[in-house]
């Protein structure tokens, strides 16, 4: 099984609001999702939890991918436009700092026109525990 799988699959929440991981390398992963009725606030524009779902998703991804469990242990959200019903969006995650134990990410959520809808940092915590898959993708 690979990475992009597991995380397709194992996390239910992402998967049963429509987000799905794209794309996986070492250091970089892109999550991609539709805003639907389900992910609007009550203002009609997508709720901050939906964008921050799609964020940690590819988040999870790339700090994972070194092939040891590593699970976030903060995250910071700056929202900067809004996402509306329709908008199809990507989460691009970088790792800014590969350290073996504190890996640091930024997080770039992006509307269909590139524009940028939310910006989000997270430090995770890597345990020596390896992580069972294969590949990262195929």
């Amino acid at each position: 099984m690979t990475l992009k799988d597991l995380l397709n699959t194992g996390d239910r929440f992402a998967k049963n609001n429509g987000m799905q991981l794209t794309d996986i390398r070492e250091g970089y992963a892109r999550a991609e999702m539709t805003v639907e009725e389900r992910h609007l606030n009550g203002g009609g524009v997508c709720q901050g939890g939906a964008l921050f779902t799609l964020a940690d998703l590819a988040f999870a991804a790339v700090t994972n991918s070194h092939g040891l469990l590593t699970l976030g242990i903060q995250n910071s959200v700056t929202y900067v436009r809004s996402a509306m019903l329709g908008d199809h969006l990507t989460a691009e995650a970088i790792e800014t700092v590969n350290h073996q134990k504190l890996p640091y990410c930024t997080m770039t959520v992006t509307n269909q026109n590139g524009e940028v809808i939310c910006i989000v940092t997270g430090m995770a915590y890597r345990k020596k525990q390896p992580m069972d898959y294969d590949k990262l993708s195929d």
